[in-house]
């Protein structure tokens, strides 16, 4: 048994123009055809089925996690990587319940390349365990001159915390940056 099918305006050789439905809709019918030679040359393969010796020398499959190296780093516009290093400040609560990340660039290279890729849509934290974001971000003008972003990141879990901990960890470590304990 084949099956033939159309589609708009084509035909097969079961079928009739008449058949063939005008609006992209496929038509299929199944027919009983001869099966004819076909003109392709390829080997044809057999793959014999494994059997295990017994159901006790099953053992679990360890599985290995595979882990992406992706390079920490911070974007204001998507796909578009921020040259520029900020300062960043950390504060927390007392009882670290939650806690909050100022970044403050000077000079950003986003405002040099704003206009031909986008517009600044949040603070994009990106890296191999995949991405943190803050639509809390401002810009600072001097004279009507974009000067620089200020961008505000609050976390308010612990869980959070630490993953924010994460990223900044591994870009800091990317970035040459280190951390200063306020005395």
């Amino acid at each position: 048994m084949a099956c033939v099918r159309s589609i708009g305006s084509l035909t097969s050789a079961t079928h009739s123009t008449r058949d063939v439905s005008r609006s992209g809709i496929v038509i299929s019918s199944c027919s009983v055809l001869p099966i004819k030679q076909s003109s392709f040359t390829g080997s044809p393969i057999s793959l014999t089925r494994v059997q295990p010796s017994s159901q006790t020398s099953l053992k679990p499959r360890k599985l290995i996690p595979i882990t992406m190296m992706v390079k920490p780093t911070l974007q204001f516009i998507q796909g578009t990587d921020e040259m520029t290093i900020p300062d960043v400040k950390l504060t927390r609560s007392r009882d670290g319940s939650n806690g909050m990340a100022l970044f403050s660039f000077d000079q950003p290279s986003v405002f040099d390349s704003s206009g031909e890729v986008g517009e600044i849509t949040g603070l994009y934290m990106i890296d191999e365990e995949g991405v943190i974001q803050s639509t809390d971000v401002n810009a600072r003008f001097v004279n009507g001159k974009p000067e620089g972003i200020v961008a505000k990141h609050v976390m308010r879990t612990p869980k959070e915390w630490d993953r924010f901990m994460r990223f900044m960890e591994r870009y800091s470590d990317q970035n040459g940056l280190q951390f200063v304990k306020k005395q």
